[in-house]
């Protein structure tokens, strides 16, 4: 254990380590806390779709040589999202259905835009750096970290600010409509923090475990707790936890990063449903 620590303070002095656990700890709590209100409302599978979207976009964001691809893949992202948020009223095309076309579509066209203009030589590394995450997390830029601090703070104050709209908007939002609540607003602001939380998962974890972040959280705390405040507090500490350990686990193990952190949550989200279990078998 001592040589785990001495390894871990070593690799502290660099500054690649630590804006990787920020980054980390920020999208976390992000995600974690837009997790369990997605959740709730059925579109869990929607980190999954942007995700997809925002891969197929950062493939042509190379194939046109933009120097910075966010430039491209946020605001096409943030359209994606609020049009598979408005589907779930849709009655021609239902939610679930919205996404898994999209995300298959854009999928296929991001990978076959990488092979028919490759922009490396190694293409099957670079598909597979960006769906999985790879060590990009390792690899960030002073700028991509300012970037994803500034957004996580708008994504936090968005959250925080319009909370009980929010809540309202998640739980009934027929009900929240007849008191004269604005969801379509609601819905709208829910739809741009998600795919702002996707595109900045998408260095932590990469575009094929972006659902991991979103949806192990949000359902590990809901094994324990009932109320949604407890839930979303639980949440968020347990997604930071995982996710700064499965970072730690990578560097000390030379595994890939997205992968143990999805791992990490994986195995707390069994530790939360024994807890569960044996917590109601007490209960009676």
């Amino acid at each position: 254990m001592s040589e785990f620590f001495q390894t871990m303070a070593y690799y502290f002095n660099f500054e690649f380590v630590r804006n990787a656990l920020i980054v980390a700890v920020l999208i976390s709590l992000c995600s974690s806390l837009l997790g369990v209100t997605l959740v709730l409302k059925r579109f869990s599978f929607i980190g999954d779709g942007l995700s997809h979207v925002a891969f197929g976009t950062m493939s042509v964001a190379a194939v046109v040589g933009l120097t910075n691809n966010m430039l491209l893949v946020l605001p096409v992202t943030v359209v994606c999202a609020i049009l598979l948020l408005r589907t779930g009223q849709n009655t021609k095309i239902k939610g679930d259905a919205a996404v898994a076309m999209i995300s298959v579509g854009a999928l296929a066209i991001g990978y076959l835009l990488m092979n028919l203009f490759p922009t490396s030589s190694n293409v099957s590394s670079d598909v597979c750096s960006t769906l999985f995450g790879s060590t990009s997390i390792l690899t960030l830029t002073g700028f991509d970290v300012w970037l994803c601090i500034s957004l996580s703070v708008v994504v936090l104050a968005v959250f925080f600010i319009f909370y009980n709209k929010i809540f309202s908007v998640t739980f009934d939002e027929n009900f929240a409509r007849a008191t004269g609540l604005k969801t379509n607003v609601y819905n709208l602001v829910i739809a741009v923090i998600t795919a702002l939380v996707i595109v900045l998962a998408m260095n932590l974890v990469g575009s094929l475990l972006i659902s991991a972040l979103v949806i192990f959280p949000a359902l590990s705390a809901m094994r324990v707790y009932n109320n949604f405040k407890a839930v979303t507090i639980c949440s968020a500490i347990y997604s930071v936890i995982c996710s700064v350990v499965g970072i730690l686990i990578a560097i000390y193990f030379g595994t890939p990063v997205g992968s143990t952190i999805v791992a990490v949550n994986i195995v707390v989200f069994f530790v939360f449903w024994l807890i569960g279990i044996l917590t109601r078998r007490k209960a009676r």
